[in-house]
């Protein structure tokens, strides 16, 4: 039997042991980190600077007295309230589509809908740098699975051809990508893929965790921002990034939610969220879409561009090769009072482990420059 020390020895020789870190204050850009002080933030991805919003935690809190803090079950026995239902209708009225259902997390979306939809017969085709939920979703369908080289529409293309030439008449074709994605902040070329799995006639899921409140009309995403809305069947994302909560969604046609109402196992298996959140959520959802949110994604893009002035969204990472170099980079920026964690494999793939900074609306202009400076230090050190 393998012994876990061994194994965790292993994981420490090739630098990629991690160990949680404790904040003995609140969320927000300027945390109180145990052990290092206070220190600046750069590594969270609450890019509206909403997880500590006072109108959010005056809400919460109302919500609490009206509502209560449990649900008490599953959505399918008794645990589904009417908080769940008017955050449904309203995030469906947001993204533009006919129905909304609404998970736990944005991975308890990603294990439910694609095994609920896809299976043996069916083709799943991702993005090689889709994330960890999506590729776990993916291998427990039990589809057949191909995957394509980041953003490489010309192997997509290839994949699509033969996915159409060998699925049945009542298989499915289903191509997953993310719009903005989680450790190279790039963007997919969605324009280009709607046009082939339309080609195709497969179906496009596309996770706009990242851009969920940050690109397009009112926050609703990059598919808005380009106007592709309409052509993506299946637009997933999460509650827990721009909106400072907890959470996941899945918008979709009536059909394909009433389906994942009766075969997502991690909707119909996990005890509901809770009523008070989910009218929290509500609320947020206002907050983002109104003037409050357009002022934050202004000053965000604005804290973007002074730090990196080619940046595609908020996520802006320094690709640093080793993972002894990348953890040694981090180390240095805490000692300058940022954190900054290194990202290792399996996170991103081998040789490219790298700092991931994310940067916030709250963010100040000269906390953004502060971190410029000592970015430069730290490179400055590594070429002599």
């Amino acid at each position: 039997m393998r012994d876990p020390l061994a194994e965790l020895a292993e994981l420490e020789a090739a630098g990629l042991r991690r160990q949680l870190r404790t904040l003995d204050s609140p969320q927000g850009v300027r945390i109180s980190l145990a052990g290092s002080g206070t220190v600046h933030n750069f590594s969270s991805n609450d890019y509206l600077g909403f997880a500590t919003e006072p109108i959010i935690a005056a809400a919460f809190a109302e919500h609490l007295q009206r509502l209560g803090h449990g649900a008490g079950a599953s959505r399918l026995v008794c645990g589904s309230m009417a908080a769940h239902r008017q955050l449904e209708e309203q995030l469906a009225d947001l993204k533009r589509s006919e129905a909304a259902l609404t998970f736990s997390s944005g991975f308890a979306v990603a294990t439910g809908v694609l095994p609920a939809l896809c299976g043996k017969g069916d083709v799943i085709i991702l993005d090689k740098l889709c994330h960890a939920s999506l590729i776990d979703g993916a291998r427990l369908s039990g589809a057949t699975l191909r995957i394509f080289p980041h953003n490489d529409l010309d192997r997509l293309e290839r994949h699509l051809r033969w996915a159409s030439e060998t699925t049945g008449p009542d298989g499915r074709i289903l191509v997953v990508t993310e719009s903005v994605f989680s450790m190279d902040g790039d963007t997919a070329p969605l324009m280009e893929i709607c046009r082939l799995k339309d080609e195709s006639e497969a179906l496009l899921l596309v996770d706009e965790a990242h851009a969920f409140g940050v690109f397009g009309p009112a926050g609703r995403g990059l598919a808005a921002a380009l106007g592709l809305e309409s052509r993506i069947d299946l637009q997933m994302g999460t509650f827990s990034k721009a909106l400072g909560l907890s959470g996941g969604y899945l918008c979709a046609s009536r059909a394909f939610v009433d389906l994942l109402i009766n075969r997502a196992r991690s909707f119909i298996y996990s005890t509901a969220p809770a009523p008070a959140l989910a009218a929290t959520l509500g609320d947020a959802l206002q907050l983002m879409a109104g003037p409050l949110g357009d002022d934050r994604r202004g000053q965000l893009w604005r804290n973007c561009r002074q730090l990196e002035p080619k940046a595609n969204s908020a996520i802006i990472p320094h690709i640093i090769g080793t993972n002894e170099a990348a953890l040694a980079a981090a180390e240095s920026l805490l000692h300058k009072g940022f954190l900054v964690p290194a990202i290792r494999y399996p996170t991103v793939p081998r040789g490219s482990a790298r700092l991931r900074v994310t940067l916030s609306a709250k963010h100040e202009s000269d906390q953004v420059q502060a971190l410029q400076r000592a970015l430069s230090e730290i490179a400055l050190t590594s070429a002599l």
